[in-house]
């Protein structure tokens, strides 16, 4: 083999390793927040999920709440229970929904009743299977009661 071919393969293996390792591009849409009533300090985010590559959703946090949580809904004997999760996963190209009765964020300590027209800041914490994090930024309307 050539020097100029063996110079082009190791830039193509470079290349390509380098296009591999790259991070998924992890995107959000109908992003939204249930509205609260005057005394109610907590309640649940929803948004809709889509990563290029395998991508975990491993954290959430918001200036609107004390404290956000990645939760997850599920009905066991007739009863619908909660409790926090890890994290949820975000496998390459497949569309994956935190909505109400299922995978959601919950905001505990929210700061100010929410109503239609207020939006409320969520920054997600993600996560490679490297173990590399970022962080993408996401604005939620405020949904009224009852929608």
């Amino acid at each position: 083999m050539s020097m100029s071919r063996r110079l082009l393969s190791a830039f193509i293996c470079g290349f390509v390793s380098l296009c591999s390792s790259a991070q998924a591009a992890v995107t959000a849409t109908d992003a939204w927040v249930r509205g609260t009533v005057p005394a109610q300090r907590t309640t649940g985010a929803f948004l809709t999920l889509q990563s290029t590559a395998d991508a975990r959703l491993v954290g959430v946090a918001s200036p609107m709440a004390k404290n956000a949580e990645i939760h997850e809904s599920e009905m066991a004997d007739g009863t619908m229970s909660m409790k926090e999760v890890g994290f949820v996963a975000l496998p390459a190209g497949k569309r994956v929904e935190l909505k109400p009765g299922g995978y959601h964020v919950m905001l505990f300590g929210v700061a100010k009743p929410l109503g239609a027209g207020d939006s409320v800041p969520l920054v997600l914490t993600l996560e490679d299977p490297s173990g590399k994090r970022s962080t993408l930024h996401v604005e939620a309307a405020v949904r009224p009661l009852g929608r």
